[in-house]
């Protein structure tokens, strides 16, 4: 791995390869069940988001996931008349919508995590505990620039 401190750029791109791969195979793992409630990538990239921030605001959601309002509008909509989704009004602001999973949306969270849970989990099994720490440390600084 020395080879990776000069930071070449055969090296980068061989890396970013890596993630986008990384990145197709574990969210093409829940395409099956996608497919089953005939929702997208998008739906899911939305119910990921609510499983983990549960009563989130559609603004917060917004920022998260860094899209317009018109395409989270579009999704919502689909996961309302698909009924997995519920919404609540801010107590102190009426004007602020909460967002909830339902049961529905929970099961299908649930599905979808099991199977990417299978392959992080396998790739995290068969690395050091050295090699796991590092590789989040890494991801954590990809993320924030």
């Amino acid at each position: 791995m020395k080879e990776l401190l000069y930071l070449k750029d055969d090296q980068l791109k061989d890396l970013i390869e890596k993630l986008f791969i990384g990145y197709r195979e574990t969210f093409s793992d829940s395409k099956r069940i996608l497919d089953k409630y005939s929702i997208g990538l998008a739906h899911q990239k939305v119910i990921h988001l609510l499983s983990m921030y549960e009563g989130i605001s559609i603004s917060e959601l917004l920022k998260k996931l860094k899209v317009t309002k018109q395409s989270l509008n579009r999704v919502l909509k689909d996961l309302i008349k698909l009924e997995i989704i519920n919404f609540q009004k801010n107590e102190q602001d009426t004007r602020v919508k909460h967002i909830f999973l339902n049961e529905k949306g929970k099961k299908i969270f649930d599905e979808i995590f099991d199977l990417q849970k299978k392959r992080i989990y396998n790739a995290l099994l068969n690395s050091s505990s050295e090699e796991v720490i590092n590789f989040d440390k890494v991801l954590k600084k990809i993320i924030n620039g």
